[in-house]
């Protein structure tokens, strides 16, 4: 077992004296300074992640989300979003570690102006059956359970197509945003754009991408005419995600610590769907209850189906449809469906292609012989 102590040699441990102090003195005003007297603050002995467990109630949210429609117009607002902070980085607007979600609501017959910037976007719906989106001329259609993304410095706006007071219930969308502003600002990279035209000309059919890259085991013939470091196909269906699940639960027990899991996938390159956010789904079977592991690396958490409860960093998080929750990087963290009778499903976006990319990534399994870690009492 690893011995962490900061006593031992091999880690900064001066004393200070009066002697010392003057130097550091002198230092300072030099804008400088002695790094042995933070190095082991800097250089901890594992991650010490500034974000905490939380978890964001949709049922309480969700009358604040839409009370936004009648108080703030689209086109003042820009896009009518409600951020859900981590109480540790609310300071950079992020939900966990340099990961940010939010809850954006579009009225029937609303839409969004277009425009562009360096950070990536993703989009999972919760309710309504009007939402639309355009990326780079290519118009989508999603509905709940759907997921999309907005690659970095495409062109992309959104509504809800919904005719209030037509010949169909017509009303709010309500999508969750996820993107990586934090990380972008913290590496000093931010641009942003206003479409010259203000909104996008579409180019070709509705869910073009999807009809030209969505057959899954089939790929176009001559694709690799696509150079783009992100996915072709920019809109992923619940119907045949959940039939994948299913499938795959027939074939295989899974992951003890997830389940059956599955990533949404690059379909030309098998890889994550951009190239600093990955996304999941998976599915815990009735009764189901995984074991405990970490990951370097942040995740974000939203109830697709059924209900629940995680046990992350020891803390009890009861879930239910529509509930968000986060994973700080290096927490452990297990899951358990509620039902004995149904399955559960739970969409999760992390910066995992990040650390892989960096080198940094690393897993562990919780190392009690039962795989579950101690709870802390609510």
């Amino acid at each position: 077992m690893t011995t962490y102590s900061d006593d031992m040699l091999g880690r900064a441990r001066v004393r200070d004296t009066a002697d010392l102090e003057a130097y550091y003195a002198k230092l300072a005003a030099l804008e400088a300074g002695a790094l042995w007297t933070i190095a082991n603050k800097i250089e901890p002995w594992y991650p010490q992640p500034q974000s905490r467990p939380v978890k964001w109630s949709y049922a309480d949210l969700r009358p604040l989300v839409l009370e936004a429609l009648r108080l703030v117009s689209g086109d003042d607002a820009g896009r009518r979003v409600v951020a859900l902070y981590n109480p540790e980085r609310r300071d950079i607007a992020a939900t966990v570690g340099l990961l940010y979600t939010g809850l954006q609501v579009m009225g029937p017959g609303e839409s969004m102006t277009a425009h562009r910037h360096q950070a990536a976007a993703l989009r999972f719906v919760l309710e309504g059956t009007g939402a639309w989106t355009i990326v780079d001329g290519q118009k989508l259609k999603v509905g709940p359970r759907d997921f999309a993304i907005t690659p970095n410095w495409t062109w992309h706006e959104h509504g809800n197509e919904g005719i209030e007071g037509g010949p169909d219930p017509a009303g709010p969308v309500i999508w969750q945003d996820g993107l990586d502003i934090p990380l972008v600002n913290a590496l000093d990279a931010p641009f942003y754009e206003v479409h010259p035209d203000v909104y996008q000309k579409q180019v070709g059919v509705t869910n073009s991408s999807l009809y030209t890259y969505g057959a899954g085991q089939l790929r176009p013939f001559g694709a690799d005419t696509w150079h783009k470091s992100h996915s072709p196909l920019l809109a992923y269906p619940w119907e045949p995600t959940y039939e994948a699940l299913l499938n795959a639960a027939k074939a295989s027990d899974g992951s003890p610590y997830d389940g059956i899991i599955m990533e949404y996938s690059n379909p030309l390159t098998g890889g994550s769907v951009m190239p600093t956010m990955s996304a999941h789904m998976q599915l815990l079977r009735a009764g189901e209850s995984t074991s405990a592991h970490r990951q370097v690396g942040s995740k974000i958490y939203t109830a697709a189906k059924g209900s629940g409860t995680s046990i992350v960093a020891g803390q009890r998080i009861d879930w239910t449809e529509g509930d968000i929750f986060c994973v700080p990087s290096w927490a452990w963290h297990e899951h358990a469906n509620a039902s004995t009778s149904d399955d559960a499903c739970l969409f999760s976006f992390n910066d995992f292609p990040v650390m892989r990319a960096l080198g940094f990534w690393r897993e562990e399994a919780y190392p009690d012989n039962d795989g579950h870690q101690p709870v802390t009492p609510n």
